[in-house]
């Protein structure tokens, strides 16, 4: 994932979290914890941060660290972290789809 599009995903998954009357955290990376792949950070005022490594790993996995961490800077379980955590899910879903590529070395058909 690039951090484009870890951008992009972080502004998606605040508009889905906002709407849906959640505390949206702030996202960055990668997490200041050596060796983590994710981390979340609160502060005295109840505002929270996620952190989370991007180098190296597929797009569902950073994506799934950036959805639990809403989740947890919200202190959600059962039915009402389910409830959310599928509205983040159909909000970025379309962003676990590799970017298409073309291979210029091909030549390519003029068509008549």
């Amino acid at each position: 994932m690039t951090a484009i599009e870890f951008a992009e995903a972080a502004k998606m998954l605040a508009d889905i979290a906002r709407r849906s009357g959640a505390v949206v955290p702030g996202f960055q990376s990668p997490p200041r914890v050596k060796g983590a792949l994710r981390s979340i950070r609160r502060r005295a005022d109840g505002s929270a941060t996620v952190s989370v490594a991007l180098k190296g790993r597929p797009r569902p996995a950073v994506l799934g660290d950036m959805i639990d961490g809403v989740i947890a800077a919200n202190d959600l379980a059962g039915l009402e972290a389910a409830t959310l955590r599928d509205a983040l899910w159909h909000g970025v879903a379309y962003l676990t789809s590799p970017p298409a590529t073309i291979d210029l070395r091909e030549p390519h058909r003029q068509v008549a």
